[in-house]
């Protein structure tokens, strides 16, 4: 399957909202529900964000390829890009409602690499099982569809 862009968009953004929210609830809680630490759903939708620009840009890429598809290793290389892109940007620039102050490298790091885990399997596996269909939809899972067989 190659994905459109929209397909893009639809699976960057339900993995963020349950897969990155799911991963990120653990940090976000680690004192207890009486503090929670907004900071980690921040940086779940700054990468969401920033992601659906990526995603623009990586449609136009994979059209380069022989085969119009974007390779599992290229999207590792994606991830790493937009965790570093992200970094800088927080560190060098700042973002509205992570402060600088409270931002911590190895945890944005360690928390960063947890969600894209979780978000890679997902993409592989859970979405493969719960939209067996979107595959031939060019990755969109939501609309409309003639009923065309």
């Amino acid at each position: 399957m190659t994905p459109t862009l929209i397909g893009r968009w639809q699976s960057r953004i339900f993995l963020l909202a349950t897969i990155g929210v799911l991963f990120s609830l653990p940090f976000a809680l680690k004192n207890g529900l009486q503090q929670v630490e907004w900071i980690y759903f921040w940086v779940l939708f700054y990468i969401g964000l920033f992601g659906l620009v990526w995603d623009v840009i990586y449609n136009y890429l994979q059209k380069f390829f022989w085969d119009h598809d974007w390779p599992s290793v290229l999207q590792f290389l994606a991830a790493i890009v937009e965790g570093v892109f992200l970094a800088l940007v927080i560190n060098l620039i700042g973002l509205p409602n992570i402060p600088q102050k409270q931002f911590s490298l190895p945890i944005y790091i360690f928390h960063y690499s947890v969600v894209w885990f979780a978000f890679y399997c997902a993409s592989w596996v859970v979405m493969r099982l719960l939209f067996p269909r979107a595959r031939f939809r060019g990755g969109a899972w939501i609309g409309r569809w003639s009923r065309s067989s």
